[in-house]
């Protein structure tokens, strides 16, 4: 900014580049706030929607009802305070969309409770790090309760219950529970647009990989534009096959070894390579194929030692400076099966050692225990890939905004089934949250600290804001309720569809455990962090430039 003379510069309030309290915590109160104002209302199998301008003019504004989503789309408020605290929670709800697929409003409403009732306890004179540490105790006790009450969850009429509430419309819920409880936690489903306004699903064989034929030629079914082997032998590489002489010791060791096929995994085959595979094709006796080097989370070397482990081959690397000469018999792996088509490459009942073969997915499960979310979702491809079953699931819509909103909730819900069958789910409505206040209540005392003990009553408090959020959004008074929920005890709640206190696991109510632990961690230490800022720095921005 620039000033005229000498003296301290006249920036006005919103232009301060350093903000230190009281006026840091209302700044990012403001924009805590606002964030939790726009998501509340999508709280609950009776949400009311957030209409989202588009960026493009004379576009229709996005209908939204994915916390998430809604975060993602809230950007730059005018008020840079605001802002700084708007992001905040921002940052923490996509990572638990993208993480979990669901949880993001409860989170956002946990969120904002907790840092309101923080921040009127400061006010009155309170120590933040103390109280930090309070309610990271206390969210300690609350996530052990969590665990307590998950039950476990499967057949496909049960994962239908949590999909729907997830979300997901009664049809794709339906279709969705079906699929997972066929393939699984760990199994791969890939969610594509379709040709009608209705849903189909598809379940594939085996295990298949991004990476498709190298060449038309090796096409065994036109029609379909599919490419199919029996009993082969497998190359597998990442190399870029130049000279057609370099594929022959791997042409005669397939042969020798019996194998009616071999597979050529490479990142490129010149014209030449390609012709010497399809000119060694022999109808009924010996096949060829060509398929792309499969790349998993931008790495090739991952998906090709799954693949070997799969198959029993070893791979040759670029980076380890392999070539095909010196290849050995036991270098080709072998597969009952393998197909291609444009974009995929996969293959069915693998050769390869079926003790190693659980060794590599014992190690990508705990590797995938102890990783963070970035990491996770390319761990659980690969443990998928090796374990098999894979399904299709093919979406329309009568619009394309409409095809790409039931998308977007198909992947959304389909992330918090795989929470479900890892954890189990709990009781929904916000039942199990309140079931644990009476845990944090009766907890032996944390000693003479007024900190702590304030943060017990502060988390206690704020557990119950998800419940009369949803009783609100369906248009009940819970304030009547509230007290029949309590003595009923743990695991009952509102079924805000009839307006009666119910068993919620027995009504069908039901909520994913992983989701739910996800979005009270993350609510509830993100909160108790905010508490502890208490100055804000912000750049300079050319356009704020003023001349008093």
């Amino acid at each position: 900014m620039r000033r005229e003379g000498g003296g301290t510069p006249p920036y006005p309030p919103t232009l301060r580049p350093v903000v230190f309290q009281p006026a840091t915590s209302r700044g990012l109160g403001r924009g805590i706030e606002q964030l939790v104002a726009a998501i509340r209302p999508t709280l609950g199998p009776r949400p009311r929607l957030v209409a989202v301008a588009s960026a493009l003019g004379g576009k229709p504004p996005e209908l939204l009802d994915s916390g998430g989503v809604i975060a993602r789309r809230l950007t730059d408020l005018p008020d840079r305070d605001a802002d700084m605290g708007a992001m905040l929670l921002r940052n923490l709800l996509w990572r638990l969309h993208e993480e979990a697929g669901d949880g993001t409003a409860t989170a956002a409403v946990l969120f904002g409770a907790v840092y309101r009732g923080g921040l009127r306890y400061l006010a009155g004179g309170g120590n933040a790090m103390r109280l930090r540490r309070g309610l990271e105790r206390g969210l300690g006790l609350v996530l052990d309760e969590l665990a307590g009450l998950a039950t476990p969850v499967g057949g496909r009429a049960g994962l239908a219950r949590v999909a729907e509430a997830c979300g997901a419309d009664r049809e794709l819920a339906a279709l969705l529970g079906e699929i997972f409880d066929i393939i699984g936690e760990w199994g791969q489903l890939e969610v594509r647009s379709g040709h009608g306004r209705g849903l189909e699903r598809e379940y594939v064989e085996g295990m298949h990989w991004d990476g498709g034929l190298l060449s038309p030629g090796f096409l065994t079914d036109p029609a379909r534009r599919e490419a199919r082997v029996e009993s082969a032998a497998v190359l597998l590489s990442d190399l870029a096959v130049s000279d057609p002489r370099d594929l022959v010791p791997a042409l005669e060791l397939a042969r020798g070894a019996g194998a009616r096929a071999l597979v050529v995994v490479a990142r490129e085959l010149a014209e030449g390579a390609v012709a010497l595979l399809l000119v060694n094709r022999r109808a009924g006796e010996f096949d060829t194929l060509g398929v792309k080097t499969p790349v998993m989370d931008a790495d090739a070397r991952a998906a090709l030692e799954d693949l070997a482990t799969l198959t029993g081959g070893r791979p040759l690397l670029r980076a380890a400076g392999d070539t095909t000469r010196g290849l050995r018999a036991e270098d080709l792996g072998r597969v009952r099966r393998a197909w291609a088509n444009a974009d995929f490459f996969g293959v069915v009942g693998g050769k390869g050692d079926p003790r190693a073969l659980r060794r590599r997915i014992a190690g990508l499960r705990a590797a995938f225990a102890a990783a963070d979310s970035p990491a996770r979702e390319g761990l659980r491809r690969r443990i998928g890939l090796l374990l098999g079953g894979s399904a299709i699931l093919r979406v329309g819509g009568a619009s394309q905004p409409a095809l790409d909103a039931r998308k977007a909730t198909a992947e959304r819900v389909a992330a918090a089934l795989r929470g479900a069958l890892r954890e189990g789910v709990l009781p929904g409505g916000g039942a199990a949250l309140l079931a644990c206040r009476g845990r944090l209540l009766d907890a032996p005392a944390w000693g003479d600290d007024p900190d702590e003990r304030a943060a017990r009553a502060i988390l206690a408090e704020a557990l119950a804001a998800p419940i009369r959020t949803l009783a609100a959004n369906a248009g009940h008074d819970l304030a009547a309720l509230l007290p029949r929920i309590e003595r009923a005890g743990p695991g009952w709640g509102l079924d805000v569809t009839s307006g009666q206190v119910a068993d919620m696991a027995r009504a069908g109510i039901v909520d994913a455990a992983a989701a739910q632990r996800a979005a009270v961690r993350g609510a509830v230490a993100g909160a108790a962090l905010a508490l502890t800022i208490d100055v804000l720095v912000h750049h300079r921005q050319p356009e704020e430039v003023f001349t008093p």
